[in-house]
């Protein structure tokens, strides 16, 4: 064979293997929409990233993950979801945080969104039923704000003294009123006074407990929200600092220091998510993936924080905890 011909050879063996490439379909692009901040969400993005592994998809390897942050600033949400819609995602998630499901729904009807939220997602308008959510949204309803009760009785079981209870919730949840009112009502067949304390911001959580310092309560209970969860730290300092009990929806409150939690599995919740994702990617409809409820809730108590409020926590609520913290 000639020189001349075997360049030419050569030459069309490399060209093959990049125009094969280039026929290739496009890497699938996911947004993820969250109304926290990356720094407090590390965890949650780890569940996320393993269910996506779990139906053979690995971020950077055979799909791309598009974050977007609101940081507590929930007016940033519509930019951000109309920013993904632009951009034309495969699929919207959006994990742990209500208002971005709302917003991710209201900004589109034909991208899928995966979501996964506190409450009742057909009480919030973002899917027609458990079993058949239609159009394009399913996900993982944690149910968490139906659990009011069980933590209100696992608090006064653990601080039988506590006869004014203070409950931190944030106004811009859309169950901030019902969730206000059912307290209220528990509190009176009990015999106990509720304090009701708003946050919506940072800032605002400083102010609700400045006012406890003026108006002492026996124990606190943080509603579920984004916020609370973000500002675990702050929240469990705050407590610390006024020698206040309190229980929390979310393990990773009580591992930060707060005194107890009782709630559902949120990393597993998390998982549920880049699992629907992944098998909407893989082809499957929203419409036909019924939305997920936990299988399992957590009680944590944190004995550290027990011994330095000086509480002795009694045997019966030690034996129905998942975890003691020590």
């Amino acid at each position: 064979m000639r020189r001349r011909e075997l360049i030419s050879l050569l030459g069309g063996a490399v060209a093959w293997p990049l125009a094969a490439r280039s026929q290739q379909p496009a890497m699938p692009v996911v947004g993820y929409l969250t109304a926290g901040t990356p720094e407090v969400s590390a965890n949650a993005v780890t569940a996320f990233r393993k269910g996506l592994s779990e139906t053979g998809f690995v971020e950077g390897r055979n799909v791309t993950i598009e974050y977007r942050w609101a940081q507590n600033e929930l007016a940033r949400l519509p930019d951000l979801v109309a920013d993904l819609v632009r951009r034309r995602v495969a699929v919207i998630a959006t994990p742990g945080s209500v208002p971005a499901a709302v917003g991710a729904k209201a900004a589109t009807t034909t991208i899928p969104i995966v979501f996964s939220t506190a409450g009742d997602p057909v009480r919030l308008g973002i899917v027609a039923s458990f079993s058949r959510p239609g159009g394009n949204v399913t996900g993982v309803a944690s149910m968490n704000h139906e659990l009011l009760a069980k933590r209100l009785e696992l608090l006064v079981e653990a601080v039988p003294r506590a006869m004014r209870i203070a409950v931190l919730v944030n106004p811009n949840s859309a169950f901030a009123e019902s969730t206000v009112s059912e307290a209220q009502g528990i509190a009176s067949k009990t015999g106990r006074q509720i304090e009701v304390l708003y946050a919506s911001t940072d800032s605002d959580i400083g102010t609700a407990f400045a006012s406890l310092g003026e108006k002492p309560v026996d124990a606190l209970l943080v509603t579920p929200a984004t916020l609370f969860l973000n500002r675990r730290v702050q929240l469990a300092t705050e407590a610390a600092r006024l020698a206040i009990p309190a229980i929390y929806f979310a393990r990773e409150n009580a591992v930060a220091g707060g005194l107890m939690s009782y709630g559902p599995d949120e990393m597993d919740q998390y998982r549920q998510v880049g699992v629907y994702t992944g098998r909407i990617l893989n082809g499957e409809k929203p419409a036909d993936l019924p939305v997920l409820r936990p299988a399992k809730f957590e009680f944590v108590i944190n004995l550290k924080t027990a011994k330095s409020l000086g509480l002795t926590m009694p045997r019966i609520t030690l034996s129905r905890a998942d975890e003691v913290i020590e």
